[in-house]
């Protein structure tokens, strides 16, 4: 299976054990909202345009809350381990896993490290490491902003390295590219990412908050 199908599965199966109520990484949200959240992502193009439309973000608070009264927390999870609705162009053959790999592994971590309890780290293979590697030049756009360089640096590959921006100081992030790809979305703290540079660098970095 692809990294979107094996963590859309793991997410739903994550999303049971804890509990409608449970807390997530997502500020504000609870397990049941970030469910409801990946339906309309997948079921309700219109509504769905919030996600990246300010203005918007009312009209899909609204069908979250009507899709959570409608089916209910289990069936909504139902819904969301079922995949993309008939008609949604994420179930077209390949959009699936470009759409939504990284994206299952982010809000299944929202899941698994937002209960305020730190979780046994997953060993998630070279494969999908390779595949969340390959997702990480999004960094050049969330990271545009902040005063300095920055690089990105594989701690379980020697020598892996993404440059994402110029500058005259740098601070490099290291990690595992799951974990990057944490950081890179605005889960600082939750990730287990360590920032190497200069301390002036490193503080100007971190002054921004930033995020996907």
């Amino acid at each position: 299976m692809t990294l979107a199908q094996t963590e859309r599965l793991a997410l739903c199966d994550d999303a049971l054990a804890a509990g409608p109520d449970a807390s997530t990484l997502d500020e504000g949200w609870t397990v049941a909202d970030l469910v409801a959240h990946l339906y309309v992502r997948e079921s309700d193009p219109l509504a769905a345009m919030g996600i990246m439309v300010p203005p918007l973000a009312g009209l899909t608070k609204r069908h979250m809350d009507a899709a959570l009264q409608r089916h209910g927390f289990e069936g909504l999870v139902l819904l969301v381990r079922n995949g993309p609705g008939r008609w949604s162009p994420m179930r077209l053959p390949g959009v699936d896993e470009k759409a939504n790999g990284t994206e299952m592994f982010i809000h299944h971590e929202d899941i698994r490290r937002g209960g305020g309890v730190v979780p046994a780290p997953r060993e998630l293979g070279r494969g999908v490491e390779d595949a969340l590697w390959g997702s990480t030049g999004i960094a050049k756009l969330v990271f545009r902003s902040v005063p300095v360089g920055v690089v990105l640096a594989r701690s379980d590959v020697s020598g892996a390295e993404l440059r994402v921006k110029a500058g005259t100081r740098t601070v490099t992030l290291v990690g595992k590219p799951s974990e990057l790809t944490l950081y890179i979305s605005g889960r600082r703290e939750a990730a287990d990412v360590q920032l190497v540079g200069e301390p002036d660098a490193v503080a100007a970095f971190e002054s921004v908050r930033v995020g996907m």
